[in-house]
Protein backbone atom coordinates (compact mmCIF):
# COMPACT_ATOMS: atom_id res chain seq x y z
CA UNK A 1 0.00 0.00 0.00
CA UNK A 2 1.48 3.36 -0.91
CA UNK A 3 2.61 5.63 1.91
CA UNK A 4 0.34 8.52 2.79
CA UNK A 5 1.53 11.82 4.18
CA UNK A 6 -0.08 14.99 5.36
CA UNK A 7 -3.27 13.26 6.40
CA UNK A 8 -5.13 14.16 9.55
CA UNK A 9 -4.81 11.82 12.51
CA UNK A 10 -8.52 12.16 13.25
CA UNK A 11 -10.99 9.30 13.24
CA UNK A 12 -11.64 9.58 9.51
CA UNK A 13 -8.11 8.67 8.45
CA UNK A 14 -5.29 6.25 9.18
CA UNK A 15 -2.03 8.16 9.84
CA UNK A 16 1.06 6.57 8.31
CA UNK A 17 4.80 7.02 8.44
CA UNK A 18 6.94 7.56 5.32
CA UNK A 19 7.36 3.82 4.79
CA UNK A 20 3.61 3.30 4.73
CA UNK A 21 3.28 1.71 8.17
CA UNK A 22 0.76 2.85 10.76
CA UNK A 23 2.70 4.13 13.79
CA UNK A 24 1.86 2.89 17.26
CA UNK A 25 -0.42 5.17 19.22
CA UNK A 26 -2.53 4.95 22.34
CA UNK A 27 -6.16 3.83 21.88
CA UNK A 28 -8.42 6.67 20.75
CA UNK A 29 -11.79 7.67 22.22
CA UNK A 30 -14.25 4.90 21.47
CA UNK A 31 -17.43 6.98 21.10
CA UNK A 32 -20.90 6.08 22.37
CA UNK A 33 -21.59 3.81 25.31
CA UNK A 34 -21.90 0.09 24.48
CA UNK A 35 -25.69 0.05 24.89
CA UNK A 36 -25.97 2.90 22.35
CA UNK A 37 -23.32 1.51 20.00
CA UNK A 38 -23.91 -2.24 19.59
CA UNK A 39 -21.14 -4.69 18.80
CA UNK A 40 -21.01 -5.74 15.16
CA UNK A 41 -19.30 -8.80 13.74
CA UNK A 42 -18.37 -9.10 10.06
CA UNK A 43 -16.69 -11.85 8.09
CA UNK A 44 -14.53 -10.54 5.23
CA UNK A 45 -12.64 -12.28 2.42
CA UNK A 46 -9.89 -10.09 1.03
CA UNK A 47 -6.39 -9.97 -0.40
CA UNK A 48 -3.47 -10.02 2.03
CA UNK A 49 -1.14 -7.03 2.37
CA UNK A 50 1.73 -7.11 -0.12
CA UNK A 51 5.21 -7.49 1.28
CA UNK A 52 4.16 -9.96 3.98
CA UNK A 53 5.43 -13.54 4.15
CA UNK A 54 1.87 -14.82 4.42
CA UNK A 55 1.04 -13.23 1.05
CA UNK A 56 4.14 -14.58 -0.70
CA UNK A 57 4.05 -18.04 0.86
CA UNK A 58 0.33 -18.62 0.40
CA UNK A 59 0.51 -17.52 -3.25
CA UNK A 60 3.43 -19.90 -3.81
CA UNK A 61 1.43 -22.73 -2.20
CA UNK A 62 -2.27 -22.07 -2.90
CA UNK A 63 -3.17 -25.64 -1.95
CA UNK A 64 -2.08 -25.11 1.67
CA UNK A 65 -4.27 -23.83 4.47
CA UNK A 66 -2.63 -21.51 7.00
CA UNK A 67 -4.13 -20.82 10.43
CA UNK A 68 -2.81 -17.94 12.54
CA UNK A 69 -3.62 -19.04 16.10
CA UNK A 70 -2.35 -16.04 18.12
CA UNK A 71 -0.03 -13.03 18.07
CA UNK A 72 2.07 -11.58 20.90
CA UNK A 73 4.18 -8.42 20.69
CA UNK A 74 7.90 -8.55 21.44
CA UNK A 75 8.47 -4.84 20.79
CA UNK A 76 6.40 -2.18 18.97
CA UNK A 77 7.36 -3.55 15.55
CA UNK A 78 8.06 -7.27 16.06
CA UNK A 79 5.63 -10.00 17.14
CA UNK A 80 5.65 -13.76 17.51
CA UNK A 81 2.78 -15.96 16.34
CA UNK A 82 1.89 -19.63 16.22
CA UNK A 83 0.67 -20.94 12.86
CA UNK A 84 -0.79 -24.25 11.80
CA UNK A 85 0.11 -25.07 8.18
CA UNK A 86 -1.39 -28.04 6.36
CA UNK A 87 0.73 -30.58 4.51
CA UNK A 88 4.24 -31.89 5.06
CA UNK A 89 6.14 -33.16 8.11
CA UNK A 90 7.32 -30.80 10.90
CA UNK A 91 9.74 -28.16 9.67
CA UNK A 92 9.28 -28.79 5.94
CA UNK A 93 8.35 -25.13 5.31
CA UNK A 94 10.70 -23.52 7.87
CA UNK A 95 13.55 -22.65 5.48
CA UNK A 96 11.23 -21.18 2.85
CA UNK A 97 9.27 -19.09 5.35
CA UNK A 98 12.51 -17.86 6.89
CA UNK A 99 13.65 -16.54 3.51
CA UNK A 100 11.03 -13.75 3.46
CA UNK A 101 12.36 -10.32 4.40
CA UNK A 102 9.77 -9.65 7.11
CA UNK A 103 10.51 -12.92 8.95
CA UNK A 104 13.00 -12.75 11.83
CA UNK A 105 12.88 -16.35 13.09
CA UNK A 106 11.06 -19.64 12.43
CA UNK A 107 10.74 -22.54 14.87
CA UNK A 108 9.10 -25.84 13.88
CA UNK A 109 7.08 -27.03 16.87
CA UNK A 110 5.17 -30.25 16.20
CA UNK A 111 3.04 -32.24 13.80
CA UNK A 112 -0.69 -31.80 14.47
CA UNK A 113 -3.25 -33.62 12.35
CA UNK A 114 -2.51 -33.23 8.65
CA UNK A 115 -0.14 -30.32 9.20
CA UNK A 116 2.39 -28.82 11.59
CA UNK A 117 2.70 -26.00 14.09
CA UNK A 118 5.27 -23.26 13.55
CA UNK A 119 6.28 -20.37 15.80
CA UNK A 120 7.16 -17.40 13.59
CA UNK A 121 8.69 -14.10 14.68
CA UNK A 122 8.07 -11.37 12.10
CA UNK A 123 7.56 -7.68 11.50
CA UNK A 124 4.04 -6.45 12.15
CA UNK A 125 1.76 -5.97 9.13
CA UNK A 126 -0.02 -2.57 9.03
CA UNK A 127 -3.28 -3.98 10.43
CA UNK A 128 -1.60 -4.68 13.79
CA UNK A 129 -0.84 -0.96 14.22
CA UNK A 130 -4.41 -0.05 13.30
CA UNK A 131 -5.86 -2.46 15.85
CA UNK A 132 -3.48 -1.15 18.51
CA UNK A 133 -4.48 2.43 17.79
CA UNK A 134 -8.17 1.57 18.09
CA UNK A 135 -7.59 -0.57 21.17
CA UNK A 136 -9.20 -3.61 19.53
CA UNK A 137 -8.19 -7.27 19.93
CA UNK A 138 -7.42 -9.28 16.81
CA UNK A 139 -9.77 -12.25 16.46
CA UNK A 140 -8.23 -15.71 16.10
CA UNK A 141 -7.94 -18.10 14.39
CA UNK A 142 -7.26 -16.21 11.14
CA UNK A 143 -7.50 -18.41 8.04
CA UNK A 144 -5.33 -17.83 4.97
CA UNK A 145 -5.13 -19.50 1.56
CA UNK A 146 -3.91 -18.48 -1.89
CA UNK A 147 -3.00 -14.90 -0.95
CA UNK A 148 -6.39 -14.23 0.62
CA UNK A 149 -7.58 -14.06 4.20
CA UNK A 150 -10.79 -14.86 6.04
CA UNK A 151 -10.97 -12.03 8.56
CA UNK A 152 -13.40 -11.60 11.44
CA UNK A 153 -13.97 -7.96 12.40
CA UNK A 154 -15.48 -7.42 15.86
CA UNK A 155 -15.96 -3.77 16.85
CA UNK A 156 -18.46 -1.03 17.56
CA UNK A 157 -19.66 1.88 15.47
CA UNK A 158 -16.88 4.19 14.29
CA UNK A 159 -14.15 1.63 15.04
CA UNK A 160 -15.98 -0.94 12.94
CA UNK A 161 -16.11 1.53 10.05
CA UNK A 162 -12.42 2.35 10.43
CA UNK A 163 -11.48 -1.31 10.09
CA UNK A 164 -13.71 -1.70 7.02
CA UNK A 165 -12.13 1.45 5.54
CA UNK A 166 -8.69 -0.09 5.98
CA UNK A 167 -9.88 -3.39 4.45
CA UNK A 168 -11.25 -1.58 1.39
CA UNK A 169 -7.95 0.28 0.95
CA UNK A 170 -6.16 -3.06 1.08
CA UNK A 171 -8.53 -4.75 -1.37
CA UNK A 172 -11.24 -2.68 -3.14
CA UNK A 173 -12.81 -5.96 -4.29
CA UNK A 174 -13.17 -7.47 -0.81
CA UNK A 175 -16.20 -9.65 -0.11
CA UNK A 176 -18.27 -8.92 2.99
CA UNK A 177 -19.70 -12.37 3.64
CA UNK A 178 -21.84 -11.33 6.60
CA UNK A 179 -22.47 -8.56 9.09
CA UNK A 180 -24.26 -9.58 12.26
CA UNK A 181 -24.73 -8.95 15.95
CA UNK A 182 -23.86 -11.92 18.14
CA UNK A 183 -22.30 -12.57 21.56
CA UNK A 184 -18.55 -11.95 21.37
CA UNK A 185 -17.81 -15.17 23.25
CA UNK A 186 -18.81 -17.26 20.21
CA UNK A 187 -15.93 -15.72 18.25
CA UNK A 188 -13.17 -15.97 20.83
CA UNK A 189 -10.38 -18.54 20.39
CA UNK A 190 -11.60 -22.04 21.42
CA UNK A 191 -9.09 -22.42 24.27
CA UNK A 192 -9.85 -21.35 27.83
CA UNK A 193 -7.45 -19.06 29.68
CA UNK A 194 -6.07 -22.05 31.58
CA UNK A 195 -5.57 -24.02 28.36
CA UNK A 196 -3.84 -21.09 26.65
CA UNK A 197 -1.53 -20.73 29.65
CA UNK A 198 -0.67 -24.46 29.57
CA UNK A 199 -0.05 -24.38 25.80
CA UNK A 200 2.22 -21.34 26.12
CA UNK A 201 4.17 -22.95 28.98
CA UNK A 202 4.53 -26.27 27.13
CA UNK A 203 5.85 -24.43 24.06
CA UNK A 204 8.20 -22.34 26.20
CA UNK A 205 9.61 -25.47 27.84
CA UNK A 206 10.16 -27.12 24.44
CA UNK A 207 7.51 -29.82 24.62
CA UNK A 208 6.39 -29.11 21.03
CA UNK A 209 9.89 -28.51 19.68
CA UNK A 210 11.36 -30.74 16.97
CA UNK A 211 13.10 -32.69 18.38
CA UNK A 212 11.17 -32.49 21.68
CA UNK A 213 13.08 -30.53 24.30
CA UNK A 214 11.36 -31.90 27.40
CA UNK A 215 9.54 -35.08 28.33
CA UNK A 216 5.93 -35.17 29.46
CA UNK A 217 7.10 -36.41 32.85
CA UNK A 218 9.48 -33.48 33.33
CA UNK A 219 6.91 -30.97 32.09
CA UNK A 220 4.40 -32.29 34.62
CA UNK A 221 7.02 -32.07 37.38
CA UNK A 222 7.79 -28.42 36.56
CA UNK A 223 4.09 -27.61 36.54
CA UNK A 224 3.59 -29.55 39.78
CA UNK A 225 0.84 -31.67 38.26
CA UNK A 226 0.44 -35.36 37.52
CA UNK A 227 1.68 -36.76 34.23
CA UNK A 228 -1.78 -38.12 33.39
CA UNK A 229 -3.52 -34.77 33.95
CA UNK A 230 -1.01 -32.91 31.76
CA UNK A 231 -1.27 -35.57 29.05
CA UNK A 232 -5.07 -35.33 29.05
CA UNK A 233 -5.03 -31.52 29.07
CA UNK A 234 -2.62 -31.31 26.12
CA UNK A 235 -4.70 -33.85 24.17
CA UNK A 236 -7.80 -31.69 24.67
CA UNK A 237 -5.90 -28.59 23.52
CA UNK A 238 -4.70 -30.35 20.35
CA UNK A 239 -8.24 -31.58 19.65
CA UNK A 240 -9.66 -28.06 20.00
CA UNK A 241 -7.01 -26.58 17.71
CA UNK A 242 -7.73 -29.21 15.07
CA UNK A 243 -11.48 -28.67 15.32
CA UNK A 244 -10.93 -24.93 14.94
CA UNK A 245 -8.76 -25.50 11.88
CA UNK A 246 -11.31 -27.67 10.07
CA UNK A 247 -14.72 -26.52 11.26
CA UNK A 248 -14.91 -23.59 8.79
CA UNK A 249 -13.48 -23.53 5.25
CA UNK A 250 -11.28 -20.60 4.30
CA UNK A 251 -13.57 -19.74 1.40
CA UNK A 252 -16.98 -21.34 1.00
CA UNK A 253 -17.67 -23.05 -2.31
Amino acid sequence: MPAESGRSSGRGSIPRSRDGSVPFAAPVYRGAAPEEDPLRIATLHLRLATGTWTMGFSLAHPELQIEALNRSGIDPDISVSDYWISGGPPGVWAREIGSYSDVVKVDALAEVGSGSLYRITDRNPPVVYLYRRLGLPLQFPIRIRGGRIRWEVVARGADFERVLEYARELDPELRIVSVRREPLRSHLPPLTATQRKLLARAMEEGYFAVPRGITLTELARRLERSKSSISEAIAIIEKKLLESAFQTPVFPA
